[in-house]
């Protein structure tokens, strides 16, 4: 297990998940569905998690299951109230959810007399390329706390130069009918979606169309955005550089948004 998390120390997890020991709880509270899930949502609140919906699930005689799906993923549940004792599930894909406040929400709201912290490991790990490690997660420890949730703590982190991101975006349901200036209007707003404005916006544009095919280059002032667009396949395949800073994520959705696409696949990269 030390190889890997030498290997991957200063990359970046997708996600990060713990698995928490409620012992000693109250089994009334563990038997009530209903107040299951108010001190789920209560610790999901106090954790600064985005709560996007919940549902908990009384089974016969006894014994409570239940999630609460959060922007950032999810918290989950099962309860055995002949045992005293909750299992529970934290997972996040975003740095800003605090695991040791919802824990002692968790804690609090079930009554647990003792509770232990059973695991907690970084879940899809992305090497400096941007592609998944292939490996079993990284249980974190002091030797692994190198792997950020976010690509602005990798970015900080590493002192880099620049990112770029490779973004495929599918099932594209609005290219009918796009012309040259729509798609120079769609860079615009892609630039900014990754924090490039104004007179950075100006520069160099080339744009060449062929049947249903199109490619396209918006050289910037600090950036550069490219793409190809395979219209019988309502598919666009875009490149985005930016010297400095910009979220990957953002410029994604933002190019999804605006082509009606149904999914996309992304690939970000650190460039020093």
């Amino acid at each position: 297990m030390m190889a890997p998390q030498n290997r991957c120390a200063g990359g970046v997890a997708l996600g990060r998940q713990m698995t928490v020991e409620f012992y000693d709880c109250s089994a009334a509270v563990l038997a009530d569905a209903k107040r299951m899930e108010t001190i789920f949502l209560e610790a999901a609140k106090v954790s600064g998690a985005h709560v996007v919906n919940s549902t908990f699930h009384a089974f016969e005689p006894q014994g409570v299951s239940g999630v609460v799906v959060i922007s950032e993923s999810h918290f989950a549940v099962h309860a055995w109230p002949e045992h005293d004792y909750a299992a529970v599930d934290l997972f996040t894909c975003g740095p800003g959810v605090d695991f040791d406040a919802a824990i002692r929400a968790l804690g609090q709201g079930m009554k647990s007399g003792h509770w232990i912290v059973s695991s907690l490991v970084n879940r899809g790990i992305l090497r400096e390329s941007g592609e998944l490690e292939r490996l079993v997660p990284v249980v974190e420890n002091e030797r692994s706390r190198g792997l950020q949730l976010s690509w602005k703590e990798r970015f900080d982190h590493s002192g880099a130069g620049g990112l770029s991101a490779c973004i495929d975006i599918y099932r594209c349901r609005k290219l009918a009918g796009l012309a040259e200036t729509d798609w120079r209007g769609m860079t615009d707003m892609l630039a900014e979606a990754a924090g490039l404005r104004g007179e950075q916006l100006e520069t160099g544009w080339r744009f060449t169309a062929a049947g249903q095919d199109a490619d396209f280059t918006r050289s910037l002032r600090g950036g550069r955005i490219a793409g190809f667009v395979c219209g019988a396949d309502r598919r666009v395949y875009l490149d985005v550089f930016v010297r400095g800073f910009f979220d990957p994520r953002a410029v994604a959705e933002a190019a999804v948004s605006a082509l009606g696409g149904t999914y996309y696949r992304m690939q970000p990269q650190i460039r020093q």
